[in-house]
């Protein structure tokens, strides 16, 4: 569907937030066009049969609280286009070297119960924060603007501004507490001793409580494909396979999106920005890689804790101490011996992602950006730490380094999926310099990745935001 001159909106790249700008656009009557460099949509929501036949592998996302979370998905029919979101009993577990572990259960009650002396704090902290959710993530779900709840806001703040080493130290006496808020914490990808760092666990944690940690049956590429149902039933177009190496590659349209990152964005665009823009573009700051890791195993992961088997998420990274160690390191341009690793098991409550009596594992963990070490040894060793006799399990392994993470998605710069640092200046304003968020020198030129505000995520936000933007500029 285009007008005489063209689109009204080309989109480059189809990952969620690229999809999200188009639905956006096309609800209000837009014509759009959406071009994609890879053979399938998504972006970091797709899903493959890496190793076996039967077996589907996501290749990057996996699970999705802020998928449940999002304004923008939570306005689309999704279920309707095939998604089917699925719950584990309890959305996270955190084994410890005790044999033990610590059950992050939906009821902020039953999470806190199995924080001994920490029960209290624990509810304290996390209950005002799961009561007013909805007020919150209209606060925190876009670029800084004057609050519409500024009481939840001001609580929230004024715990998430602080660095989470230190508040998980002098919020929680107790060792489990404080290894379950740093784990939640490293999916910054910055230092637990960074200002702002707590903001990350208050969040995910809260998540975990409002809305669950979900997987999505058959894969996330069910999310990728329900928004490209939704954007086709508008009348918007899709092309894949279609490489953006310069202008001269984007169709004509009054305006184009880009959900690709800065560094990108300087390279299609050439000299048509200002000289002091195009320093900024390629200044953007990028954070670590991860080092990724799929199997398939002839059984469930032999957990020492059988508490794990509730969760489809895992975080192996023992205490406080430890994760803030290996977080760390990573900054320095170290290589844990001990890394985080963040593990899924979807298959364990998701029957269709393996055949009958074979089982799916997918974990990663933090590396410097543009890592050429093998991980694959260290992450196992943690995998065996708490799972002894994991590796006698494993029928067939896959492993991605940062460049092959970069080459699968050219967004993940030095294997950073995050598209740059995502720190209170990224997420809250504009990294760039614009006075407006999302916008550029160039009037009717958008960026709507994740190097915007609200930042990482499958979530859509960075391109509903994007989105509503310019059809404020298209209406003038």
């Amino acid at each position: 569907m285009t007008n005489i001159t063209g689109y009204d909106a080309v989109v480059v790249g189809s990952g969620p937030n690229g999809l999200a700008a188009a639905i956006t656009l096309a609800r209000e009557g837009r014509s759009v066009l959406v071009l994609e460099a890879a053979d399938t949509i998504g972006g970091g929501l797709r899903s493959r049969e890496l190793l076996l036949p039967g077996c589907v592998h996501d290749v990057c996302s996996a699970v999705h609280p802020l998928g449940l979370s999002s304004p923008f998905f939570r306005s689309l029919p999704l279920e309707d286009y095939g998604v089917e979101w699925i719950h584990a009993p309890a959305p996270l577990a955190h084994p410890l070297d005790d044999g033990t572990a610590v059950i992050l259960k939906r009821s902020v009650a039953e999470t806190a119960a199995g924080l001994g002396t920490d029960a209290r704090n624990y509810r304290r902290l996390m209950s005002p924060m799961v009561r007013d959710w909805d007020e919150l993530l209209a606060e925190l779900m876009g670029p800084l603007h004057f609050p519409r709840h500024p009481l939840g806001l001001a609580r929230f703040g004024i715990s998430a501004v602080r660095r989470a080493d230190r508040l998980a130290r002098q919020h929680f006496r107790g060792d489990r507490a404080r290894a379950l808020f740093a784990g939640l914490a490293a999916h910054s990808l910055l230092p637990l001793e960074r200002c702002g760092t707590a903001a990350f666990g208050l969040m995910l944690g809260a998540a975990a409580h409002a809305v669950g940690w979900p997987i999505v049956k058959g894969g996330s590429k069910a999310i990728a494909e329900a928004l490209a149902t939704c954007l086709t039933s508008l009348g918007g177009d899709i092309r894949t396979e279609t490489q953006v190496r310069s202008l001269e590659d984007i169709p004509p349209a009054r305006i184009v999106l880009f959900d690709i990152t800065p560094r990108q964005l300087a390279a299609i665009t050439g000299a048509q920005f200002p000289e002091s823009y195009r320093r900024r573009l390629n200044g953007h700051r990028y954070g670590p890689g991860i080092f990724k890791m799929d199997w398939i195993l002839d059984g469930p992961v032999p957990w020492q804790s059988p508490d794990c088997a509730q969760s489809a998420t895992v975080h192996l990274g023992g205490s406080l101490e430890e994760i803030a160690t290996s977080e760390s390191e990573v900054w320095q341009g170290r290589h844990p011996e001990k890394p985080l690793v963040i593990v899924a098991q979807p298959s364990g409550f998701d029957p269709n992602r393996a055949p009958e009596g074979k089982h799916i594992l997918w974990a990663y963990c933090h590396v410097p950006s543009g890592s050429e070490f093998d991980m694959s040894g260290r992450i196992e060793g943690q995998i065996e730490r708490f799972a002894p006799g994991f590796r006698e399990r494993v029928l067939a392994r896959h492993s991605m380094s940062p460049a092959d993470l970069e080459e699968y998605n050219p967004n993940y710069i030095g294997g950073d999926i995050a598209g740059g640092v995502q720190d209170f200046r990224s997420i809250f304003l504009h990294p760039l310099g614009q006075r407006k968020a999302y916008a550029t020198p160039v009037k009717g030129w958008y960026i709507c990745s994740s190097s915007m505000p609200p930042g990482a995520g499958v979530h859509g936000m960075c391109g509903f935001h994007a989105a509503k933007m310019a059809i404020k500029d298209l209406s003038h």
